[in-house]
């Protein structure tokens, strides 16, 4: 459990500290990655730790995802540039993956009985919530406090409790006699991810949407998909095993986890931009305005794994949770440069609800799909697509965000003081707008919230293609306790 609050903490931790480091660091047009970049590396070694734990024994990999991750925590608490921290954050990534796969498959393995994982899981659906609002909120205090490098620096002696529990408390499994890493897979995956990672957030903004860089990214990622699949049917020891993918509500599952995903990044990266650079609150506010939203997250979690557990009416939840979270997302887009604190906090309740909801429903279905025998391969693809879709999401919404952001400025400004204010911007601390002309403060507030309400349409979106998806969903599925490899698998994102 500790494990998996320390990789899902870093998703988010560095949220309401990222216009610190955009101030001291620069580089405010890499900002999303930041947080795409762990993201990122945590998709492409998710199912690989999955098979590693398999192969070789959770303890063993799951003691070592540990180490990884402390190394890039310390890294990133020195780096002395925006690359670096990008770099570093990867590092992290690479480590996490193992820790929220490997701390899902240990529920597998250490409780047997189905029944007793879906206990489990409704607590656990609660637990990473809770993790999600103090990340924010942790975030925003160490900050505050003491400096934004302790967001990364905290993880050091927590991951070494984490270590020593894992060494003590998890017995040592015998090797398996089948060794076979798929490594080609890893390899078609990792090109495909990163090409349509970048693909998402240049295409537009970078370069333009018909340049030969778009052009070539977009080849890239599909003649990688076409290969992955075509060797994955071939290899002996898969990491994306065909016959997961022949249950269409497994596959349902997915894109559902991928798109919310997608769009709960998008909110949480750039609600406190907003909330600090628009309504001037401190770090450590900008994480408790984001309280509400989590706290939809947490309700619904624990109401949607109630509700299947009595009825299996999976599709109402799946449909339930993307209407409402469509709406919550839509509600959001009133924030402008002079609502309220009590407003801004209280409409993210609505998206918050319909996210977890959401989440919950894509849960069930992925582990009521399975089998017990590929409980750490289907640990790993649910963590995945959850984490492709927060990296993707991320990449094009942020993306998304500079364009609009600019174009308000460069509408209110003119086209040359509108474009200098946006590079000037790239080492903005948002305590150092009051120092800039009144013109230059409002038309630089407008763009972020122009920006903001970008994010949300697209999310918006995002939450109405999932409810089309939703639609497609068996009406109801057996209960959760009689599915075998039943398992607790809720994290946000990878995203998300």
């Amino acid at each position: 459990m500790l494990g998996m609050v320390l990789g899902v903490l870093d998703q988010v931790i560095v949220g309401t500290a990222l216009p610190t480091m955009v101030g001291e660091l620069g580089g405010l047009s890499l900002l999303p990655w930041v947080v795409t970049a762990y993201g990122l590396a945590t998709a492409v070694t998710t199912p690989l730790w999955g098979k590693f734990g398999d192969l070789y024994g959770r303890r063993r990999t799951f003691i070592g995802a540990i180490s990884l991750f402390l190394i890039g925590s310390m890294a990133a608490g020195l780096a002395q540039d925006m690359t670096q921290l990008i770099a570093f954050r990867v590092v992290q990534g690479l480590g996490a993956g193992g820790l929220m796969v490997g701390a899902f498959a240990l529920i597998g393995d250490l409780i047997p009985d189905p029944a007793d994982r879906v206990k489990v899981q409704s607590v656990i659906g609660a637990v990473i919530p809770i993790a999600l609002v103090g990340g924010p909120l942790l975030g925003g205090i160490l900050t505050q406090h003491a400096s934004w490098r302790w967001a990364f620096y905290l993880n050091v002696p927590v991951g070494a409790v984490a270590l020593a529990a894992a060494a003590i408390g998890i017995p040592a499994a015998a090797r398996s006699a089948k060794q076979r890493i798929d490594g080609l897979g890893v390899g078609l995956l990792t090109v495909a991810v990163v090409a349509m990672t970048l693909l998402a957030g240049w295409a537009g903004t970078r370069y333009a949407w018909g340049s030969w860089q778009i052009a070539g990214l977009a080849l890239v990622a599909a003649v990688a998909l076409a290969a992955l699949v075509r060797v994955e049917r071939r290899a002996a020891e898969p990491i994306l095993p065909p016959r997961l993918f022949r249950s269409r509500d497994f596959n349902l599952a997915q894109v559902l986890g991928l798109l919310v995903a997608a769009a709960m990044l998008g909110v949480m990266v750039h609600l406190p931009l907003y909330m600090q650079s628009v309504r001037g609150a401190s770090p450590t506010v900008s994480g408790l305005l984001l309280l509400p939203f989590m706290g939809g997250m947490i309700a619904a979690q624990l109401l949607a794994a109630r509700l299947v557990l009595r009825s299996g009416r999976v599709r109402v939840l799946a449909l339930t949770g993307t209407g409402t979270a469509a709406v919550g997302l839509g509600l959001l887009t009133l924030l402008d440069t002079v609502t309220t604190t009590t407003l801004a906090a209280g409409l993210g309740l609505v998206a918050g609800f319909g996210i977890g909801m959401t989440l919950q429903s894509t849960l069930v279905i992925t582990f009521g799909s399975g089998d017990r025998r590929d409980i750490g391969v289907a640990s790993g693809l649910l963590n995945l697509f959850r984490a492709i879709g927060g990296s993707l999401g991320l990449a094009l919404l942020g993306s998304v965000y500079a364009a609009s952001a600019e174009d308000t400025l460069t509408q209110r400004l003119g086209t040359k003081a509108g474009h200098a204010l946006s590079a000037s911007s790239q080492h903005l601390d948002p305590q150092a707008l009051t120092h800039l002309p009144a013109d230059a403060l409002s038309a630089f507030r407008s763009s972020v919230v122009n920006g903001l309400h970008s994010v949300l349409l697209g999310g918006v979106a995002l939450a109405a293609v999932g409810f089309a998806v939703a639609w497609l969903l068996r009406p109801r599925m057996a209960a959760p306790a009689a599915t075998p490899g039943n398992a607790s698998a809720e994290t946000p994102a990878e995203g998300v």
